[in-house]
């Protein structure tokens, strides 16, 4: 059986300090979750070892939000698995929408971060999902079939996270549908080719849409952005209650 991962990416939020408040009120709240679980915090890279300090023991992962392909080099401003792998990250986002649009991130250098990221034994949470005029193209599953087909030359998929984000639900305070996120879901887990595959939802989710989004067959979690910045909300998420 699938377990679900239920992972919050801070992007540019949280200093040290606001990192080191915020685990003094998230921890109690997530040291008895269910084992059909997991948690995964993405704080900045600076707020990583502070982070991990604090939570360690509690069952609480950390990622980092993106992590480069080589080892070591003259890349400024990278940071590498082996860096990271120091402070205690389990899990790495790559292929997120902000630094495919800020920073013109390709399907092939997404994709050397991802196998860079399980060489080093680390677990990628790869995201896929289009915007908002390639849906009104009807152009979704063309645009996501490509970038799980490119972005997944030569991964692991048994250790490997697919988080589905369609861009225009990402800060904008609209939902996709849960059952059209089901189906989308569904359909990248077809893609991937292997039942056991993590795939994930996420685009403004928030604690009054979890519960509605987890009772879904296909959707095994949620990357949380904003919602993720605040303890008790994203406890109540760590926390869902799908429906009877």
């Amino acid at each position: 059986m699938r377990k679900a991962v239920i992972a919050g990416n801070w992007k540019m939020h949280m200093t040290c300090a606001e990192a080191q408040a915020f685990a003094e009120v998230f921890r109690p709240s997530v040291e008895d979750l269910p084992a059909d679980r997991e948690v995964v915090l993405a704080p900045p890279f600076t707020a990583i070892p502070t982070l991990s300090a604090a939570l360690a023991g509690s069952g609480v992962r950390i990622a980092a939000q993106n992590v480069h392909w080589e080892d070591k080099g003259a890349y400024t401003g990278m940071v590498s698995a082996p860096m990271l792998l120091e402070h205690g990250v389990t899990h790495a986002i790559v292929g997120h929408s902000e630094p495919r649009k800020y920073y013109s991130e390709t399907d092939e250098q997404i994709n050397l971060r991802a196998r860079a990221a399980q060489a080093a034994g680390l677990i990628p949470i790869l995201c896929v999902g289009e915007s908002l005029d390639q849906r009104e193209a009807s152009e979704t599953e063309r645009v996501i079939h490509r970038q799980v087909e490119q972005g997944l030359e030569g991964i692991d998929p048994e250790r490997l996270i697919v988080a589905y984000e369609p861009i225009w639900a990402i800060g904008t305070g609209k939902t996709c549908a849960a059952d059209e996120a089901n189906r989308i879901c569904g359909l990248i887990r077809g893609w991937v080719g292997f039942d056991g595959v993590i795939v994930q939802y996420g685009g403004s989710v928030n604690p009054a849409t979890i519960d509605q989004l987890m009772a879904q067959p296909e959707i095994d979690g949620v990357l949380v952005g904003g919602a993720s910045l605040d303890p008790q909300g994203f406890a109540r998420i760590a926390n869902y209650q799908p429906p009877a």
